[in-house]
């Protein structure tokens, strides 16, 4: 193990001399000067949360279940009520109705490939974006959009919580916003394992709290269902084409949830003969399956502001409210007393449970990106601070009385990416076969850029924003997401055909000859051990270094190891 370790560290150019001029003293220990310092820094950390890559078998030691369950529990925020109650209020029951089903059937379609993905390769969104079109380094323009998602959504959440705080113990909203970011951030550090059980615990009392008022108004007020179906909306235009795609657009805001879903299905255990039926069963579920629960909150949420509107003076302004939505219900069922409680712990457990993972994910995306560019890992709890500062700046701002324009604005980005590497999986890997089938992250196997990805993703969101401020006239601004999804759709296999997909990947072998799938095709989990770090890793994570041992013997690197490798020495040469 010593001779081992002694000749698998590599010094850099400038650090040779003096490793020769002081041999008595052995193995060197890792210090500033060498290439492993920062790697080994980085594994030691990752270890719980696998930030930057492939998450390995032997850590996933979840059935399908628990990672379902903890991947649906990341969904039980409620700002679907206010999104659905937004969107009703302004366009109509009817209008509401059809953006939320468009909504939902191209959350489906999108998100099927790259649920299935995360699941059977186990990496998240980010990796699966680098070799599906945009590049070792172009996927960080999508890492960027999707660390906007978590802090957008982590502080519409933390204002839904602090308003529930000041209605039911007055704290002022400026106080209410920092109690609901600062609670958080102790929850997050120790990733997968404490965010699995918060989720598991606290899914069934947050189910009856949010079923509980629904099931009431149904049998206690009959027709309040009639009310909810006729209901005009604010402008009374009745049903309309460009009134259900303004609804989807708002809507479709949501379509990155599935990158924070993957950031659970990862963890998945390999799908085998036994346990396949489970397998599939759970990741579709927890996968795209999770729009089905989204789309069904949204209505529920038009449905109390509905009630709300008609039975309740001057609701109009507090309709769109979850927390007074909850809290006039619980009111017709209990004493006041024991309603207020129970809406505010409700507003309490689902701002808990969204928020850890948008703090977690937002984590992840920062570091992930900072990371590949600088080649420095500063650790993922720098990036959690980041992400909750963020957000609540955007609390203190008051972003919740701006809600449709900032998820309208940013529905036109989400969709242009998530499309973007959908196609990629499902037309140019299957279809036109020219993208590799099986996904690819590791740095010196891809190119830097791919424009396949790149072009898909920029014209798509550029156009669709352009439609979203109306250049190109009022007529098609409500058209701006089916003009990312249109875009995108086209776009991207268009520039894989006319690049004959030769910008996937710039070696055809990762120089190694074990086998990289078992026997099931679950990724393998055999071991090598890392050149820099001395570690072992699995081999989906390890690659052969472009520097041979003292024997000229290959020596492997892992992916972690060579993302943090700023001299370059490591990278293979194309092929």
């Amino acid at each position: 193990m010593e001779r081992k370790a002694e000749i698998n560290i590599r010094w850099p150019p400038s650090n040779r001399k003096k490793a020769r001029d002081e041999p008595e003293r052995g193995v060197p220990v890792v210090q500033v000067e060498t290439p492993a310092a920062n790697a080994v820094a980085a594994s030691k950390e990752t270890l719980e949360d696998y930030t930057l890559r492939f998450a390995p078998r032997s850590y996933r030691t979840w059935s399908p279940a628990v990672v379902g369950v903890s991947a649906l529990g990341g969904i039980a925020y409620l700002a679907d009520f206010s999104i659905g109650a937004n969107i009703g209020i302004a366009n109509g029951t009817g209008n509401a109705l059809l953006g939320i089903g468009i909504f939902a059937i191209v959350v489906m379609l999108t998100g099927f490939p790259l649920a299935y993905y995360a699941a059977r390769y186990n990496i998240d969104l980010d990796l699966i974006t680098r070799g599906s079109g945009f590049g070792y380094y172009g996927s960080v323009v999508t890492n960027i959009v999707f660390a906007s998602f978590t802090f957008i959504f982590f502080a519409l959440e933390g204002s839904i919580m602090a308003q529930g705080l000041k209605l039911g113990l007055h704290v002022p909203l400026p106080i209410g916003y920092l109690v609901s970011t600062v609670m958080i951030f102790p929850l997050v550090i120790y990733g997968m394992n404490t965010l699995a059980k918060l989720q598991v615990w606290t899914t069934p009392l947050w189910l009856i709290l949010m079923v509980l008022p629904f099931g009431f108004l149904l049998v206690r007020h009959p027709d309040s269902v009639g009310t909810f179906l006729s209901y005009g909306g604010q402008d009374g235009k009745g049903v309309s084409l460009s009134g259900a795609l303004l609804a989807a657009g708002v809507c479709l805001s949501l379509i990155a949830q599935i990158a924070e879903q993957i950031d659970y299905l990862r963890f998945m255990p390999p799908r085998t003969p036994e346990n396949a039926r489970r397998w599939w069963g759970w990741m579709l579920l927890a996968g795209p399956g999770w729009v089905l629960f989204g789309a069904i909150k949204q209505v529920v949420g038009l449905f109390l502001a509905v009630y709300l509107i008609a039975n309740l003076p001057g609701a109009q302004d507090i309709a769109n409210q979850p927390v007074r939505q909850f809290l006039e219900i619980y009111r017709d069922m209990m004493p006041s007393w024991l309603a207020m409680t129970l809406a505010v712990a409700l507003v309490v457990i689902s701002q808990i449970k969204i928020n850890v993972t948008n703090a977690y994910s937002g984590s992840l995306a920062w570091t992930n990106s900072f990371t590949r560019v600088t080649k420095t890992y500063p650790g993922r709890i720098v990036f959690l601070g980041l992400n909750l500062a963020i957000a609540l700046i955007l609390m203190e701002a008051n972003m919740f009385d701006f809600l449709n324009n900032i998820l309208g604005f940013y529905a036109n980005c989400g969709i242009a990416w998530i499309v973007t590497v959908a196609t990629d999986i499902a037309i140019n890997k299957y279809v036109l076969k020219l993208s590799p089938r099986e996904p690819e992250f590791r740095r010196g196997m891809l190119y830097d850029f791919n424009p396949v990805g790149l072009v898909g993703f920029g014209l798509s969101a550029v156009l669709s924003i352009m439609t979203f401020f109306g250049v190109f006239g009022e007529t098609l601004k409500p058209y701006s997401p089916i003009v990312a999804v249109v875009v995108s759709f086209l776009a991207t296999p268009l520039t894989a055909i006319l690049t004959k997909g030769r910008y996937y990947l710039r070696r055809d072998h990762d120089g190694i000859e074990l086998p990289m799938f078992d026997e099931h095709g679950n990724p393998s989990g055999e071991t090598l051990t890392c050149a820099v770090t001395g570690m072992e890793f699995e081999r989906p994570d390890m690659i052969a270094s472009a520097v041979p041992g003292p024997e000229g013997e290959i020596q492997y690197i892992s992916s972690l190891a060579l993302s943090t490798d700023k001299t370059g020495i490591h990278v293979l040469p194309s092929r």
